[in-house]
C-alpha cells in the first residue's frame, strides 16, 4: 500500500499496520485512560478519514491473569458433565421430582421428562404408524356400527318419556314458530280481514298448503269479524282442523297373515332414511312375534348393505345380500324365494336411493316389482315411500314421481324434528289422501311410531294433550 493509500475498511476493522504517511504526526497520548473506542473509526457516521492509530500495548495485571487463567489439566480438554450428575432445571418445573425409573446417566433433556405410568399402546411404540382417526372404512360392518347404534339404543335411557313426551318436542319447532306468529298476530288487535289474511299466510309458509291454510283462516273467523280472539282459541281451532284433515289417512299398517311373506318394498330418495326406517321396523315386527326377513337391495352402496347388516344382528333377523352392483330385482327375486321357503311372516326389502326425476332409476325400480310378480302376483303387498320432512313442497313431487313408478300403497314421515315446516304432512295428506303409516322424530328406535292425527294435530299447535 502506497504512504498516500488510505487504509480500507477491512484494514480498519482489523487494525490493518501500515507504513504511516511521513506527514502523520503522533498523536500525544491523552491525561486520562483512553476508552476502548477512542482511536477508532466513527461507525455511525462511517467517516473515512478517521485515521487509525495504534495504541501502545498494555499488559494484564496479575490479578487479571490469575481471574482468567485456565487449570492446566482441563486445559483443551472435551468438557463432558460428571457420570451420576445431573443439572437442576430451574424451582417450579416438572423437573424439581426426578422422573420415576431415570437413568443419572442420561443428562439429556430426556432425563427431566416423567416416565409414562404405564406402556404405550403397542400402536404407538416406535417403528409403528398410528392410526388415523379421521379415517374410517365405509364398507365394514364395524365402521357402520356406531351410526346404526345412535338409531338402535339398547341402554336404557336416563330419562324414559312416551310417545306423547318424544312427538312434543320432536315437533317443537314448527310448533314454537306457528305460536309466535299467532300469538303475535291476535295479541291486542281485533280480529279483520288483514289479519285473516296474516294467519294464512303463516300456515302457508310452515307447509300446510293453500287449501288447509284457507279452511283454518276461515274457521277462525267464522263469526268472529271485529271481536277479539285469544292466541290458545286459534291454537284450538287450528288443531280441530288440523285433525280434521289427517284423520282420514292416519292408518296403521296392517300385516296379513295369510300372505307369507308379506312383502315391504321400500322406496325414496338418497338421505331420506330407508335403511334406518327398515332396521326400526324390524325391531317393532320382531318384537310383535313375527319373523322377519332384511333383503340389501340397495346394491349401489357398499355402506347401505353394511348398516342393513348391523340392524340385522341387532335384532337377530336374517340379512339377503349379493355384491356391490349386482341386479337388485334379481336380489329381490332371491329374497322372496328364500322367504317362502323358511315361511317367514314379513320381507322387508330396501331399494337404492335414487332421485324422482331419474328416468333410469325410476326404470329399475319398476323391474324389481315386474321380477317380484314371476312369484307372487300380488308383491309387493305394501309399497312405502320414506319421506324427509326437511324437504318441504319437494315432498309432494316425489309421491306422484314414485306413485308412477312402484304402486305406493303408504307413507312414511321422518326427521319432522329436524324443521319448522312439519306442515307438509297437512299437505299431502290433502292432495294425494295415501295413509300415513309411521311418523319419526328422532333418530332412537322408539321414534319413529304408529301416526295418529289427534296427537299430531296438538302437538304442531302446541297444545297439551287431550
Amino acid at each position: 500500500m502506497s504512504q498516500d493509500e488510505k487504509p480500507g475498511w477491512f484494514g480498519r476493522l482489523f487494525g490493518r499496520k501500515g507504513t504511516p504517511a511521513a506527514e502523520e504526526t503522533p498523536v500525544p497520548a491523552p491525561d486520562s485512560p483512553a476508552s476502548p473506542s477512542e482511536g477508532e473509526p466513527d461507525f455511525a457516521t462511517g467517516a473515512d478519514d478517521v485515521k487509525h492509530v495504534p495504541l501502545p500495548p498494555s499488559e494484564p495485571s496479575p490479578e487479571d491473569a490469575d481471574r482468567n487463567a485456565v487449570p492446566d489439566e482441563i486445559e483443551g480438554a472435551d468438557l463432558q458433565p460428571i457420570e451420576g450428575e445431573t443439572e437442576r432445571p430451574p424451582a417450579g418445573t416438572a423437573g424439581d421430582a426426578p422422573a420415576r425409573g431415570a437413568e443419572p446417566a442420561d443428562t439429556t433433556t430426556q432425563a427431566f421428562e416423567p416416565e409414562p405410568a404405564e406402556p404405550a399402546p403397542a400402536a404407538l411404540q416406535p417403528g409403528t404408524a398410528a392410526p388415523d382417526p379421521d379415517i374410517q372404512p365405509v364398507d365394514t360392518a364395524a365402521a357402520l356400527a356406531t351410526d346404526a347404534a345412535k338409531d338402535f339404543d339398547l341402554a336404557e335411557p336416563a330419562e324414559t318419556r312416551g310417545w306423547w313426551g318424544r312427538l312434543t318436542a320432536g315437533m317443537k319447532r314448527t310448533s314454537t314458530s306457528l305460536s309466535d306468529r299467532v300469538t303475535g298476530l291476535f295479541t291486542k288487535r281485533k280480529l279483520d280481514a288483514t289479519t285473516l289474511e296474516d294467519l294464512e299466510d303463516a300456515l302457508i309458509q310452515a307447509d300446510f298448503g293453500v287449501e288447509t291454510a284457507t279452511r283454518v283462516s276461515e274457521a277462525v273467523g267464522k263469526g268472529r269479524y271485529e271481536k277479539g280472539i285469544s292466541p290458545d282459541e286459534v291454537r284450538a281451532i287450528l288443531a280441530a282442523e288440523v285433525e280434521r284433515a289427517l284423520d282420514p289417512v292416519a292408518e296403521p299398517l296392517r300385516i296379513e297373515a295369510d300372505r307369507k311373506p308379506f312383502v315391504i318394498l321400500m322406496v325414496g330418495v338418497n338421505g331420506a332414511g330407508k335403511t334406518t326406517t327398515i332396521g326400526k321396523l324390524a325391531s317393532k315386527l320382531k318384537a310383535e312375534g313375527r319373523s322377519v326377513m332384511l333383503a340389501a337391495g340397495d346394491t349401489f352402496r357398499a355402506a347401505a348393505v353394511e348398516q342393513l347388516k348391523v340392524w340385522g344382528e341387532r335384532t337377530g333377523t336374517p340379512v339377503v345380500t349379493r355384491a356391490q352392483g349386482a341386479d337388485a330385482a334379481g336380489l329381490a327375486f332371491d329374497a322372496l324365494q328364500d322367504a317362502k321357503r323358511q315361511g317367514t311372516d314379513v320381507l322387508l326389502i330396501d331399494t337404492a336411493g335414487r332421485l324422482q326425476n331419474k328416468a333410469g332409476l325410476m326404470a329399475e325400480l319398476e323391474k324389481i316389482v315386474r321380477v317380484m310378480r314371476k312369484l307372487d302376483a300380488e308383491a309387493p303387498h305394501a309399497t312405502l315411500l320414506v319421506l324427509d320432512a326437511t324437504v318441504g313442497q319437494n315432498a309432494l313431487s316425489q309421491v306422484e314421481l314414485f306413485s308412477q313408478a312402484a304402486p305406493v300403497s303408504g307413507l312414511v314421515m321422518t326427521k319432522l324434528d329436524g324443521t319448522a315446516r312439519g306442515g307438509i304432512l297437512i299437505a299431502l295428506a290433502a292432495k294425494f289422501g295415501l295413509p300415513v303409516h309411521f311418523i319419526g322424530v328422532g333418530e332412537g328406535v322408539e321414534d319413529l311410531e304408529p301416526f295418529t292425527a289427534r296427537d299430531f294435530a296438538r302437538a304442531i299447535a302446541g297444545l297439551e294433550k287431550a
